[in-house]
């Protein structure tokens, strides 16, 4: 179980993100500088108890609407090989020391988790409390046997959209669109999927799909 340390980060996450959305070709601001709030998001564990592992919602609300944007990241001790182009950045951790946080739809530690989410293998944790778990993530899995972990991660305008060799794709949605009420509608050929909530400016909870696994690798 990841224990989650209350200390003071140097940059903090939300810096690093402003620096970092606008590269993203999801990111639907303009030129201004982002204007971020913390809005929401969850934990997984790492069995190692190596890396960090968080699903951070946050809201951007530099354009005329505020976005929502969902940011998977890992959290390591050292940098982890092959990953220099998914490095958001370096932050110093009063308790751990530095840290490198990368974008964790190409870190293998976090794909591996997720899948293990939508399967049922794996609860979602709070986001700020160790030990207790967000009962707010719903995972759903209609397929046979494992989901492949060995994923290639692929940003465009849409998302990020992780393919496998043996014919799946895991579709993140880097921007939230809330569902309405009522039952959530799947594309064609979905077997799995995972819905979270988060808070937006204002009173009302915001609930929406998350990722979804599709059969196919044109998702």
């Amino acid at each position: 179980m990841a224990v989650i340390h209350h200390t003071d980060l140097k940059p903090t996450k939300l810096e690093l993100l402003t620096s970092w959305l606008p590269s993203r070709p999801w990111y639907r601001g303009g030129a201004a500088e982002p204007k971020l709030a913390k809005a929401g998001g969850f934990r997984l564990d790492d069995p190692q108890g190596e890396v960090g592992i968080e699903f951070i919602v946050v809201t951007d609300a530099s354009g005329p609407h505020p976005t929502a944007y969902l940011v998977p990241l890992t959290y390591r001790g050292a940098p982890l090989d092959g990953a220099e182009h998914a490095l958001v950045g370096t932050m110093e951790h009063g308790v751990l020391g530095r840290r490198w946080a990368y974008d964790g739809c190409h870190d293998p530690v976090l794909v591996a988790q997720l899948a293990a989410l939508i399967e049922g293998r794996a609860q979602a944790q709070d986001q700020n409390i160790t030990g207790v778990p967000d009962r707010e993530v719903i995972a759903s899995y209609a397929g046979e046997g494992s989901i492949s972990t060995d994923f290639t991660a692929t940003d465009d305008q849409e998302g990020t959209r992780l393919t496998t060799a043996h014919g799946m794709t895991l579709r993140l949605h880097r921007v939230l669109q809330p569902t309405s009420d009522g039952p959530i509608l799947l594309p064609q050929g979905a077997i799995g999927h995972f819905t979270a909530s988060w808070q937006p400016p204002g009173d009302t909870r915001a609930r929406a799909v998350f990722a979804v696994l599709h059969t196919g690798t044109r998702a």
